[in-house]
Protein backbone atom coordinates (compact mmCIF):
# COMPACT_ATOMS: atom_id res chain seq x y z
CA UNK A 1 0.00 0.00 0.00
CA UNK A 2 1.49 3.19 -1.18
CA UNK A 3 2.09 5.80 2.19
CA UNK A 4 -0.15 8.30 0.90
CA UNK A 5 -2.97 5.83 1.37
CA UNK A 6 -1.56 5.04 4.62
CA UNK A 7 -1.61 8.97 5.57
CA UNK A 8 -4.97 9.70 4.40
CA UNK A 9 -6.84 7.00 6.37
CA UNK A 10 -4.70 7.82 9.14
CA UNK A 11 -5.71 11.50 8.77
CA UNK A 12 -9.64 10.31 7.85
CA UNK A 13 -9.44 8.39 11.15
CA UNK A 14 -7.93 10.89 13.54
CA UNK A 15 -10.71 13.58 12.10
CA UNK A 16 -13.45 10.87 12.88
CA UNK A 17 -11.99 10.53 16.62
CA UNK A 18 -12.09 14.09 17.17
CA UNK A 19 -15.72 14.66 15.70
CA UNK A 20 -16.74 11.80 18.11
CA UNK A 21 -15.16 12.74 20.92
CA UNK A 22 -16.50 16.72 20.72
CA UNK A 23 -19.93 15.69 19.91
CA UNK A 24 -19.84 13.41 22.95
CA UNK A 25 -18.31 15.99 25.33
CA UNK A 26 -21.32 18.36 23.99
CA UNK A 27 -23.82 16.26 24.74
CA UNK A 28 -22.09 15.24 28.44
CA UNK A 29 -21.72 18.92 29.17
CA UNK A 30 -25.64 19.83 27.89
CA UNK A 31 -26.43 16.98 30.29
CA UNK A 32 -24.41 18.25 33.39
CA UNK A 33 -25.90 21.86 32.60
CA UNK A 34 -29.51 20.68 32.74
CA UNK A 35 -29.06 18.95 35.92
CA UNK A 36 -27.30 22.11 37.56
CA UNK A 37 -30.08 24.31 36.37
CA UNK A 38 -32.35 21.79 38.35
CA UNK A 39 -30.76 21.37 40.67
CA UNK A 40 -30.00 25.25 41.58
CA UNK A 41 -33.52 26.40 42.75
CA UNK A 42 -33.37 23.86 45.48
CA UNK A 43 -30.67 25.77 47.47
CA UNK A 44 -31.57 28.26 50.04
CA UNK A 45 -29.51 31.23 51.28
CA UNK A 46 -28.50 30.82 55.37
CA UNK A 47 -27.49 34.04 56.90
CA UNK A 48 -24.26 33.57 58.82
CA UNK A 49 -22.92 35.78 61.65
CA UNK A 50 -19.55 35.94 63.63
CA UNK A 51 -18.62 34.78 67.03
CA UNK A 52 -17.23 37.34 68.56
CA UNK A 53 -15.74 34.14 71.27
CA UNK A 54 -14.35 32.26 68.32
CA UNK A 55 -14.20 34.46 65.52
CA UNK A 56 -15.93 31.51 63.33
CA UNK A 57 -18.99 32.40 61.48
CA UNK A 58 -22.00 30.45 62.38
CA UNK A 59 -25.63 29.89 61.02
CA UNK A 60 -27.82 33.16 62.72
CA UNK A 61 -30.23 31.57 65.07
Amino acid sequence: MPPFVVVALGALGAVALAKLISSETRRVNEALDRRRKAEAGDLKTVRLERDPATGEYRPRG
